[in-house]
């Protein structure tokens, strides 16, 4: 997803360090270390251990310039301290989920995916899923993650037939009890009408935000001089977020690249959907 974008922007021009740290399947990793020598070398972060195993296989022919480590990016600093990295000279942080972990984790991500558990964990190891927030948090409480993490304009009704139908257990229950309460008249024309319900709980059950936020306050330190910070986000709150994030740091010496966010092509859109939300902003540490 935005790849060529990435490549554009990030890709190294000098030796150094490359930190990614949402590593999932390893695309972007392997876009940001293609073309460049050995003197590039690439940290990659996830919190998915199999996730990590996957991009492992995916980076091999890069050798022992690819160092991988199970950690949040909300600990971007600590994971390149362990490494003995003081500056960056890119650094990624793509916010989505990858293809692969809604469609075949078996975690519940999907609305798609009728029979699957309402756990929705990045880090299979977290303690609280989707079904621990979803049987157990007020009505009022659900109804302002469903609002403000999903721009759901129905979330009151949902989270009413939530509360209705407990417990819900699986997939399937949270697509039926959206489907109950949200009239059809207003389902939306171009995504499932439980889209937004999901990506929500999501973010919750993962605290996307604060993870961002963390990340956002210790990545561009580490910056070396001219080095560049992207961030793909999905959601128009994480996109405040970032927007809000780099026109803060302007004044300690960085810049953001270009004043609006890079969004896929038509082409892109078209042969992959989920892209059609991304967006990706850039920061620059000035020489």
């Amino acid at each position: 997803m935005l790849a060529d974008e990435v490549a554009f922007f990030l890709r190294p021009r000098g030796g150094g360090w490359v930190i990614d740290g949402t590593v999932g399947m390893g695309g972007h990793a392997e876009v940001m270390l293609s073309g460049t020598d050995a003197s590039v070398r690439l940290l990659g972060l996830d919190v998915d251990p199999e996730a990590l195993a996957r991009a492992g296989a995916r980076l091999a022919v890069f050798g022992d310039r690819v160092s991988l480590a199970r950690s949040s990016f909300r600990h971007i600093g600590r994971a390149a301290a362990a490494q003995g990295i003081d500056r960056a000279g890119a650094i990624l942080l793509d916010l989505g989920v990858s293809s692969w972990q809604l469609e075949e984790s078996g975690r519940g991500f999907s609305f798609q995916r009728d029979d699957e558990p309402l756990d929705m964990r990045l880090d299979p190891s977290a303690a609280q899923t989707a079904a621990t927030l979803l049987n157990h948090l007020p009505e009022a409480e659900l109804a302002r993650i469903i609002f403000e993490y999903g721009e759901e304009p129905h979330a009151r009704r949902i989270a009413r037939a939530i509360v209705r139908r407990r417990p819900l257990a699986r997939s399937g229950d949270l697509v039926a009890a959206v489907r109950a309460a949200v009239p059809r008249a207003a389902w939306p024309r171009r995504l499932h009408v439980a889209t937004r319900t999901f990506q929500a709980l999501r973010i919750a059950v993962n605290d996307e935000t604060g993870a961002l936020n963390e990340a956002l306050a210790d990545a561009p330190p580490l910056l070396a001089p001219g080095g560049r910070m992207g961030v793909i986000s999905f959601h128009s709150g994480e996109d405040r977020i970032v927007k809000r994030t780099f026109r803060a740091l302007e004044p300690a010496g960085f810049a953001e690249l270009e004043p609006s966010p890079r969004q896929p092509t038509d082409d892109e859109v078209r042969s992959n959907p989920r892209a059609r939300s991304a967006k990706l902003r850039v920061l620059e540490r000035l020489p």
